[in-house]
């Protein structure tokens, strides 16, 4: 289906391109979310009689995500959720968890403007992006811990995973050479008359 875009659309083309889409994407997205026009005479000529007006508003939106991009790029959310020894979340930290943490933090983004291509369900800092508008993104960082404390040593660049691993190993290594210990006192201990 052929559709003229009223903005610039990701990977597909900018105000006024006209371009072939498949036709459930033109049913489904773009049309009623007013992005496009099915391209026609009529609706050619609707396009060029308002190409100023779409410009202007395009213009305005962009400054403004622009200006709201400022405040929140290199933001640092906290997340504390639960993990196992090995970092691994319980649970997963989704788009909207994003989006939670954000406004409180006092800043207002949507689900859909997270670009989070899969839940994190790890512990660590990860870098996710925010597309605020079509032609303008930040990014943000989540750091996600189990206690404000571990969030903190994150921040500082310790490896959380990495500790947690050698506080196991140094466990285990120390309950080994105990048991050893122990196998050896019995080894060595005088057996009852004979």
């Amino acid at each position: 289906m052929q559709v003229i875009l009223l903005e610039r659309v990701e990977n597909l083309g900018g105000l006024g391109d006209e371009v072939s889409v498949k036709n459930g994407f033109a049913r489904n997205f773009l049309l009623p979310k007013g992005k496009a026009l099915i391209a026609n005479n009529q609706n050619r000529a609707r396009f060029e009689a308002e190409r100023d007006a779409l410009e202007k508003r395009n213009a305005e939106a962009r400054d403004a995500a622009t200006k709201s991009g400022e405040s929140l790029d290199g933001n640092t959310f906290v997340l504390i959720r639960q993990s196992g020894a090995t970092g691994q979340l319980y649970g997963s930290v989704s788009a909207r968890d994003i989006v939670e943490a954000a406004g409180n933090s006092g800043h207002t983004i949507k689900r859909e403007q997270v670009r989070l291509n899969a839940p994190i369900k790890t512990l660590g800092l990860h870098e996710v992006g925010i597309r605020l508008h079509a032609e303008v993104s930040v990014d943000v960082t989540v750091n996600v811990a189990r206690s404000e404390d571990e969030a903190e040593r994150q921040a500082a660049g310790e490896n959380i995973i990495a500790t947690l691993q050698a506080e196991q190993s140094a466990a285990a290594e120390e309950q080994a050479s105990e048991m050893a210990e122990a196998a050896a006192e019995l080894d060595t201990a005088p057996e009852g008359d004979e």
